[in-house]
Formats: structure tokens, C-alpha cells, sequence
């Protein structure tokens, strides 16, 4: 048992969805998966395990941002064995071709993120957050054979939702071809690897960074089946 995740051992499956949202995780074990059952409350970050299509898997809600994504996924592989990791997130759209409930599939992540610079910063290093090759491979084929538009490209995960500065990067970034932002992908596919875990990001557009185009906090709990569909065949 973990301080953060009250599972006892073997609740939780080696194969881990991981939203951001508590309730989206609820959402996706009552709605996808068979005889789910919830392991944790602490926090109310909700994790449940269920089967789907007769695989074992679990989701688990890790909170907003990469300090708190960190603490999820370091617990869920450290503590619970767990090999393989799919965030399905929302991300805000920098790029006008890319619109609302459009789909990323994350193939690596530029960050600003503090994290990685007090990991790697004193040595001198810049270390590339990048997604498991085979879950992304997978993740491309489910989608086709689903015959769902998903775009593979990097994104930007960044410690500040409300940044001061935050659109001078976003400009630069989108001229360099990242397309959209998060917080989490960037410290999903740097803890994986340090464990040699799977990981891969899958996001969905919640908002345009440059328009006033949004969804609602319970669309985006329960209205990005698509993604989560595609974590599930995948991973």
C-alpha cells in the first residue's frame, strides 16, 4: 500500500489508464469496463479495476499538473508493478487546423517543466520525454482500424496553467510543430522511463489557446469516449 493509493496488493492491474479527473476515471470503469470495482478514495482520486474484453486493466485519476501526475504514476509503478500507462487527457489546441474534440496521439513532449531541471539541470542535461514506440504503434493501428481521425504530433507540457508568458512560447513552439499543450505528458513519459515502464499520452482538444472556444468541465469528463476507446484497445 502506497500513501497516496490505498490498494492493497494485486487490486491493481499492470495496465493503468490514467485521466487527470477523478471523475473521468469513474466515468470510463461504469462505462467500459465489466465488474469494476474502486481501490482507492484517498483524496478522492479515484481508481477502479475492471476488465475489457477480457483484459485486466485499471484507471486511476493523478490530479492536475506534473507534480501530481508524478506522485500517481511513481506509486502505481514502484508500489503496484504496474508496465504499462496511457494518459487520456485534455490538451488546449495552438494550432487553428487543429479544433475542438480533435485527438492527439503524443509521440514525444517539449516541457519548461521544473521537474526535469532539478533532475537533469545540475548535470548539464536536457533530457527528451518521448511515448513508448509500441504502445504508439498500437495506438495509430486501433485508431484506423476504428476508422477515428486522430493527428500524431509532440506537445507542451508546462508547469504554469496561468502563465504570464505563456503565448510567446505557444507561438514559438507552434512554429517548431507542436500543435498543442497539457501539463502531465511530459512527466508521464519521463517517470516510465525511469522505470522502464510503457507509457503513452493520448489527448483530446478541450479549448483553442488563441479563440474562445471551450467545452464545459462535464464535457470534458464524459464526452471523450473516442480517446478513451483507443487507450483501451491499445493498451
Amino acid at each position: 500500500m502506497s500513501i497516496h493509493i490505498n490498494a492493497k496488493e494485486g487490486d491493481i492491474a499492470d495496465r493503468v489508464i490514467i485521466p487527470g479527473d477523478p471523475l473521468r476515471a469513474k466515468f470510463i470503469a461504469e462505462n467500459f469496463l465489466e465488474n469494476a470495482k474502486c481501490y482507492t478514495t484517498v483524496r478522492n482520486m479515484l481508481g477502479f479495476t475492471g476488465t475489457y474484453k477480457g483484459k485486466r486493466i485499471s484507471v486511476q485519476g493523478t490530479g492536475m499538473g506534473a507534480p501530481s501526475a508524478s506522485i500517481y504514476i511513481n506509486e502505481l509503478i514502484q508500489f503496484y508493478g504496474v508496465k504499462r500507462l496511457i494518459r487520456t487527457g485534455t490538451c488546449g489546441s495552438i494550432d487553428p487546423n487543429l479544433r475542438i474534440k480533435d485527438i492527439v496521439i503524443v509521440q514525444a513532449a517539449a516541457a519548461d517543466s521544473g521537474l526535469n531541471h532539478t533532475r537533469f539541470g545540475v548535470k548539464g542535461v536536457v533530457f527528451p520525454p518521448v511515448a513508448d514506440y509500441e504502445l504508439l504503434r498500437d495506438a495509430v493501428d486501433v485508431s484506423k482500424k476504428l476508422g477515428y481521425q486522430v493527428r500524431v504530433a509532440s506537445c507542451y507540457s508546462g508547469d504554469l496553467f496561468y502563465d504570464d508568458f505563456g503565448e510567446e512560447k505557444e507561438k514559438l513552439l507552434l512554429k517548431y510543430g507542436v500543435p498543442c499543450v497539457d501539463m502531465e505528458s511530459a512527466e508521464v513519459f519521463t517517470v516510465a522511463a525511469r522505470y522502464g515502464a510503457k507509457a503513452l499520452s493520448i489527448l483530446s482538444v478541450s479549448d483553442m489557446v488563441f479563440e474562445d472556444l471551450k467545452v464545459g468541465s462535464e464535457e470534458r469528463e464524459k464526452s471523450f469516449t473516442k480517446m478513451m476507446e483507443i487507450a483501451l484497445e491499445a493498451i
